[in-house]
């Protein structure tokens, strides 16, 4: 007899990882699905411990939440937050503190959630923080969760891609040093991310003609080389290719009032050139509602876009609200990529009914 989650194809089975142990990973994921009606739109399958998981719960003084704990391939409780045990050993609980196990466990709990998307055991994975310093090993020598992902994923240069509500931003460096981030740039590489930006807003947001602003390097964009010639030189050219090959691609923008004059909300997405010039708007205009999406990838992944939080661990202090977003996201992307994927294998136009944007609930 078919469960329940057959019989709703509708109702989409959500990995999720715990990031570090010691971080509030776990605190945001209890809070977000202690209010069930996020219930009817996934299953979430959370990988890590029973007896962790129960350790930590009881630390936070959480007593109004449980979840359920099921063996691995046993039938999901579709109303329930599942745990499956992905170590049975015992692990000491140090809240608030950079441990080696913190890593080890956090790597545990994210190979348990990518295997299962692999083997279709779940349709999307929700990743909490990790320490990208303490995760650190053999098997997991990359600068964040986006590289790892690319590589298990084979999405090459997967898109950091930061989304809130109808603010999109993404990175044509991610995690480099500020230094190499000049050298690291190019007209080829700038061209690569705004192809990976419009497909995904088509894709993934079911955006049928997207628009996409391309911010500039240096301050003033260069100011026409004095100030560096990177935009003129590199940028400038790979905005004109986007645009003659019929993109609605413009730029590039001078960043720093680009944001604050409210220009981006004239365009689907913005491409930035590096990390902290697009995360440190995005995240004062998002403030806990903003959500990490690994684009370019053929899964979907989600984040909440804090890390892990030590300064907050254990005193039931963490807010929640970008982790429940980023569960959201997944939900609404999966669909999103389900009906492209469906309808261009039926070579369909995109009725107008699917080219509502990605909002969050």
């Amino acid at each position: 007899m078919r469960n329940e989650q057959e019989q709703n194809p509708k109702k989409i089975r959500l990995g999720i990882s715990v990031g570090d142990i010691n971080g509030i990973g776990l605190e945001v994921i209890m809070k977000a699905f202690s209010d069930t009606r996020i219930l009817d739109l996934c299953t979430p399958v959370v990988y890590a411990s029973s007896k962790f998981a129960m350790a930590y719960q009881k630390a936070m003084e959480m007593k109004d939440f449980s979840f359920n704990f099921v063996r691995p391939n046993a039938k999901l409780m579709p109303k329930k937050t599942n745990l499956i045990s992905c170590w049975t050993e015992d692990v000491a609980l140090n809240l608030g503190q950079e441990t080696a196990e913190g890593g080890t466990y956090a790597l545990k709990s994210l190979t348990a959630a990518v295997a299962a998307l692999k083997n279709g055991e779940v349709d999307a994975l929700v990743t909490a923080p990790i320490n990208k310093h303490n995760i650190q090993s053999e098997e997991f020598n990359f600068p964040g969760h986006t590289e790892y992902l690319a590589k298990e994923f084979e999405g090459g240069d997967a898109l950091m891609f930061m989304v809130a509500d109808a603010l999109r931003v993404g990175v044509v460096t991610g995690h480099i040093p500020i230094a190499e981030v000049a050298s690291t740039i190019s007209e080829e590489k700038i061209t690569h991310k705004i192809e990976q930006i419009y497909n995904s807003l088509k894709q993934d947001f079911n955006i049928r003609n997207p628009k996409i602003a391309v911010l500039g390097l240096n301050p003033h964009s260069g100011d026409k080389g004095v100030i560096g010639k990177e935009d003129e030189e590199i940028i400038k050219p790979a905005v004109k290719q986007a645009f003659d090959s019929g993109k609605l691609v413009y730029g590039p923008y001078s960043a720093d009032g680009f944001f604050a004059s409210d220009t981006y909300k004239q365009f689907d997405a913005v491409l930035a050139m590096y990390h902290d010039q697009g995360l440190i708007p995005f995240k004062t205009l998002s403030f806990n509602k903003g959500v990490n999406f690994t684009a370019g990838l053929s899964v979907v992944r989600t984040s909440p876009d804090h890390g892990t939080a030590y300064d907050l661990a254990g005193k039931n202090e963490a807010q929640e609200s970008s982790f429940r977003e980023a569960v959201y996201a997944a939900c609404s992307l999966y669909k999103n990529k389900m009906e492209y994927n469906q309808l261009n294998e039926n070579s369909l136009a995109v009725s107008p009914q699917s080219t509502k944007k990605w909002h969050s609930k």
